[in-house]
């Protein structure tokens, strides 16, 4: 687990190098497929979990809203929320997420690199801050619309001290949406 975890920022340097060496080349057609400084974007994704007897069913629905400060640079807030059905119990949980991300200039497949820091509580977790880096890529299918895959490494901390400690016991979360840009 600790290897796995050493290679993820091996692989998102490797991401966003290759990215930003095929922007330089491609030119600027951001206009068409990207983004430019003000513009905003919704996002709606989601995933889903049963075991083999489908006894357990858990189901996540994430909504994002972001702005962005720069034609690269953007923050966004995401709210997350899952419902567990399992026998004789059911329950929910949900994260509130501030992230800012970095996307790279290449047109129309958009890798982004970025961190993000909130807090997750519910039934059937711990109430505690949660945050950690994160990554992506965007792929329009029209000037507008895009499809959204997202890979976190998320940890728990209850303060500051113990967010060093976590980082080893994270996890990671993958969510796959589609997304309007306005």
């Amino acid at each position: 687990m600790k290897n796995r975890i050493q290679t993820l920022p091996c692989i998102m340097i490797a991401i966003g190098m290759t990215a930003g060496l095929v922007g330089a080349q491609q030119g600027n057609q951001m206009d068409e497929f990207g983004f430019m400084r003000e513009d905003m974007t919704l996002t709606l994704g989601g995933n889903g979990t049963s075991d083999k007897d489908f006894d357990t069913t858990i189901a996540t629905v994430e909504l994002g809203l972001e702005y962005f400060l720069t034609d690269t640079v953007a923050g966004a807030v995401r709210q997350g929320v899952s419902a567990v059905d399992q026998p004789g119990e059911n329950a929910w949980n949900g994260s509130t997420r501030l992230a800012l991300d970095y996307f790279f200039p290449v047109s129309p497949v958009i890798p982004y690199l970025g961190a993000n820091l909130g807090y997750i509580y519910g039934d059937g977790v711990e109430e505690s801050f949660i945050g950690g880096p994160e990554g992506g890529i965007r792929a329009f299918v029209s000037e507008s619309t895009f499809i959204n895959f997202m890979v976190e490494y998320q940890f728990l901390f209850e303060d500051a001290d113990g967010a060093d400690e976590a980082f080893d016991d994270g996890r990671f979360v993958y969510t796959m949406g589609l997304g309007v840009r306005f």
